[in-house]
């Protein structure tokens, strides 16, 4: 409601959970642009390809000679964390393996230590595909705190591609996002939308980048 009654000449929706058009009421002829959330199909957007990312880390750890891949999942209300679970599982059944149950988590470092925990006492536990880089440092403190060595037993992927990742130990495997292009993409897509400019795309796609680090091996023999 409040958005609704501020004198504003467009708007970029980053994250906005599980919020609709109608939740969020904006005005009419607001140009908006949005970008992983469910407002995506709604609102012009630039997203990043997901499912490729999470599609190249699957393969790379299946092509490792993993027998499965385990998923720490991010917040339920999140849309990109519900599409990376779903290309984990879809990857998995298309390799014709039965998915393992993910464990809940979240976006923090925390989420990711309280559910390595969980997964450290499992021995068929080998690789694992984490919502994001931040749960990935967080399950990798809770392996070596359980005596289970990242990647010698256990290989871990991250999500985003933040710097610190490559200063983790070991170096993070991750998915890379081009967050600068995201936000210039959505800065572009409001302002052609306030001088009255057709869209040439109105959902843009904006690939991802498997960067291949230390966190990842393969499987114990």
């Amino acid at each position: 409601g409040r958005l609704a009654q501020q004198s504003i000449d467009g708007l970029v929706i980053v994250q906005a959970g599980t919020a609709t058009a109608e939740h969020l009421a904006l005005p009419a002829g607001l140009p908006v642009a949005s970008s992983d959330s469910a407002l995506a199909g709604r609102y012009p957007s630039a997203s990043a390809d997901q499912v490729q990312g999470v599609r190249e880390a699957m393969s790379h750890l299946l092509g490792l000679g993993h027998r499965t891949v385990h998923h720490i999942a991010g917040p339920a209300d999140s849309r990109s964390a519900h599409v990376r679970s779903a290309a984990w599982a879809h990857c998995l059944a298309e390799a014709g393996i039965a998915a393992p149950e993910p464990v809940s988590g979240g976006w923090e470092a925390s989420d990711g230590y309280a559910a390595g925990l969980e997964l450290a006492g499992d021995p068929e536990v080998t690789a694992v595909l984490c919502a994001n880089d931040e749960v990935a440092l967080g399950l990798i403190r809770a392996l070596h705190e359980s005596g289970r060595r990242v990647p010698e037993d256990v290989s871990v992927v991250g999500f985003d591609g933040l710097p610190l990742g490559e200063y983790a130990f070991p170096p993070l495997t991750t998915v890379q996002q081009d967050f600068r292009r995201a936000g210039a993409e959505m800065v572009r897509l409001v302002l052609a939308q306030a001088q009255g400019r057709p869209l040439e795309e109105s959902h843009v796609i904006i690939p991802t980048r498997l960067v291949v680090r230390a966190s990842t091996a393969a499987p114990p023999a």
